[in-house]
């Protein structure tokens, strides 16, 4: 089972990634389970799960990184063993730090058959600005991108050319070792890439 993080900051378009890409996913044959802090996170009520062979799991309670690491541990292993997907996406809260969630699953990777696959880490370009001119913002939008294997630039149909531009510049700086893409949710941009990486992808302990 291949474990794949899907963060970002509140409202940065997770939710609207994990669906298509989990439908794309389903349509190649790979099994896929989500894991999320709240069911009502997901707008579909289920049927769209339901008509794709997917799993919903809803761990409920605080942030996925701490308050119900021990919880989230359990839920992996009852799907490994039970469900057998081939990979695992893990939708954290907007708050949530990536690094820490790895590490929370990091015993549970050693008992069962999981590896980790790509960390992708959604960035608002419409709200980049914002994000890295605000000190509380910019410490946690900051640590969750140097976190990332791969950091989308969301909402590319939204935003300007010049703003595109900047938030490149700024997730370069923050952490120059990820892969760059540019995305949109919304209109399908750039998911194809996205589906790539995490079907292809491996990454080491």
């Amino acid at each position: 089972m291949k474990l794949v993080q899907i963060a970002g900051y509140l409202g940065s378009g997770k939710t609207t990634l994990i669906l298509a890409l989990s439908k794309n996913l389903a349509e190649e044959g790979i099994k896929v389970a989500i894991l999320v802090n709240d069911v009502g996170e997901v707008p579909v009520d289920g049927k769209v799960m339901e008509e794709y062979g997917l799993a919903v799991k809803d761990i409920g309670g605080g942030c996925i990184c701490c308050q119900v690491a021990g919880n989230m541990r359990k839920t992996l292993g009852l799907l490994a063993k039970n469900y057998e997907p081939d990979v695992t996406i893990i939708e954290p809260t907007g708050v949530a730090v990536p690094s820490a969630i790895k590490e929370a699953v990091g015993l549970e990777a050693s008992k069962t058959k999981i590896t980790f696959g790509p960390i992708i880490v959604l960035f608002d370009t419409t709200r980049a600005e914002k994000f890295l001119n605000y000190d509380t913002l910019k410490r946690l939008v900051s640590t969750q991108l140097r976190d990332a294997d791969i950091i989308a630039l969301n909402k590319v149909d939204a935003a300007s050319k010049e703003k595109i531009k900047d938030s490149k510049e700024s997730a370069h700086l923050i952490n120059p070792k990820a892969k760059i893409m540019e995305l949109s949710s919304h209109t399908g941009e750039g998911l194809g890439s996205i589906v790539d990486a995490v079907r292809d992808l491996t990454v080491g302990d």
